[in-house]
């Protein structure tokens, strides 16, 4: 039978996630301002996640974690459920903004758009678009996820505890999000007041989502609930789109589907704990 190695212990697990994601930030931005990979035929910046998937693996070999501890188990059960958790929230939040806009609201439609922090741009519908689409984000939230709330979580936990180690994880992904307004910044699309506000709304929303998915990861045991619910966010922003006479995707489905989410989730892991205690009690 084989043997599981011991993990190895990190003495200051705080740097050594912060030496981790320095090098994959690095990445970001090398894509983002040089490659520029998102103003291509693929319409998003993939390269480093890719990288961050061999960096994800290649640490936690190094580690001796296994990709269970990680969160990659073998029950997948999660997807299923992380899928119709988003859907239902999203669906909730299209109908609000669909109200919201009823007086000028003219079709929902679907086709392929690229998300931007001005407002989502482009317009494809060719089924090639719709297939790097869905790739795109598998891409993405695996590396997202596997990194944030697999890797770092797991690494952090250690010494610091779930709670802590939620928190500081959860910022850096906040954090990720900068490129976004910063890109637009230079790219003209944005003055400096614009980029600060947008900064400052991108990361602080980015952190309790980040947040959230680690709950949902909790409660379920493993990644893959968030990693739907994830998916689910990213790819239904770029294929469905509201027209109003106004034009398309004023994006308030987001704020909307993610609050109500946030909070669905924050009660039910509040009450789950709570239950939990009891029974040791």
């Amino acid at each position: 039978m084989p043997t599981t190695l011991p993990s190895r212990k990190i003495t200051a697990p705080v740097f050594f996630v912060l030496a981790i994601y320095l090098v994959c930030l690095a990445l970001r931005i090398f894509e983002y301002f040089v490659l520029k990979t998102d103003a291509t035929v693929l319409g998003e910046n993939i390269f480093h996640k890719l990288a961050g998937i061999v960096i994800l693996f290649a640490v936690a070999r190094y580690l001796s974690y296994s990709p269970a501890r990680i969160g990659f188990t073998k029950d997948f059960s999660g997807l299923l459920w992380g899928a119709c958790f988003g859907l239902a929230f999203f669906a909730i939040a299209y109908l609000s903004e669909v109200l919201i806009l009823r007086a000028s609201f003219e079709r929902l439609d679907f086709y392929v758009s690229s998300y931007s922090v001005t407002g989502n741009f482009g317009m494809h519908k060719e089924a090639a678009f719709f297939l790097i689409c869905i790739a795109g984000n598998i891409i993405n939230v695996v590396m997202e996820e596997g990194v944030f709330r697999g890797l770092f979580q797991k690494i952090l936990e250690e010494k610091h505890g779930f709670l802590t180690a939620g928190i500081f994880a959860s910022l850096l992904f906040g954090l990720w999000h900068a490129i976004g307004p910063v890109q637009s910044y230079f790219d003209g699309d944005s003055n400096a007041r614009q980029m600060t506000a947008n900064l400052i709304l991108l990361v602080t929303t980015s952190s309790l989502v980040g947040f959230k998915y680690l709950l949902l990861d909790k409660l379920s045991g493993a990644l893959y609930m968030g990693m739907a619910d994830h998916f689910v966010n990213n790819t239904i922003i770029n294929i469905l789109h509201v027209l109003d006479a106004g034009g398309a995707d004023k994006l308030v489905r987001i704020s909307i589907a993610q609050s109500l989410s946030f909070v669905a989730v924050l009660i039910f892991f509040v009450l789950s704990r709570s239950k939990n205690k009891q029974k040791q009690h």
